[in-house]
């Protein structure tokens, strides 16, 4: 069975669908019976949907506005 340490080593692999039939086994395995690490992997797949939502270049005039909005925030509560 896997170490908590080789299963977060391979996390990213296992989620991209990168690892050998043996080696997803192993990983299933180790999830099975390991609470902290299905944890883990629940987090990771968050994270990487999340990512995946985000689009790949911000709009200029959507963090100018948001700039702005901030910069009026700071100033109301600095009066």
């Amino acid at each position: 069975m896997l170490t908590c340490k080789e299963q977060v080593a391979r996390a990213s692999d296992y989620l991209d669908d990168q690892l050998s039939f043996r080696e997803k086994l192993m990983v299933r395995h180790h999830l099975m019976f390991c609470p902290n690490c299905r944890r883990f992997m629940r987090q990771m797949r968050v994270m990487q949907a999340t990512l995946k939502a985000m689009p790949e270049k911000p709009l200029e005039e959507d963090v100018d506005a948001l700039a702005e909005r901030l910069a009026a925030l700071r100033r109301e509560d600095n009066s």
